[in-house]
């Protein structure tokens, strides 16, 4: 089983930065993409931003030149530093990643329990 533990959520104001942290552990083989999604009252998850084991990356344009996806692949963890934040930030973050159990695993998609970020104007 693979756990994945999110931090760094809370309330600032319009402006502001936040950084959310997400650290995977259990059984873990390898790990292929990490990502952040999003879900605001009434509406459908989102992808914020996801990263390949490699470094690359992909941004929703609507976070683009304001966030910044980065993993540390040693620990098994994944950030999203969020700068200039707006209102419409607001939101449930929750990330994911790909992980291998083993070298003929499947891979599989988890998910952090979320973590509440809420931009005040």
């Amino acid at each position: 089983q693979v756990q994945l533990v999110e931090s760094g959520g809370g309330l600032v104001q319009a402006g502001g930065s936040l950084r959310l942290s997400c650290a995977a552990s259990g059984s873990i083989f390898s790990i292929n993409d990490m990502g952040w999604y999003r879900q605001a009252p009434g509406k459908q998850r989102e992808l914020v931003a996801d990263i390949t084991s490699g470094g690359s990356t992909n941004y929703a344009d609507s976070v683009k030149g304001r966030f910044t996806i980065s993993r540390d692949n040693a620990k098994n963890t994944v950030y999203l530093q969020m700068n200039s934040l707006k209102p419409e930030d607001t939101a449930v973050y929750y990330c994911n990643a790909d992980v291998r159990s083993g070298r003929w695993y499947p891979e599989y998609r988890y998910w952090g329990q979320g973590t509440q970020v809420t931009v005040s104007s």
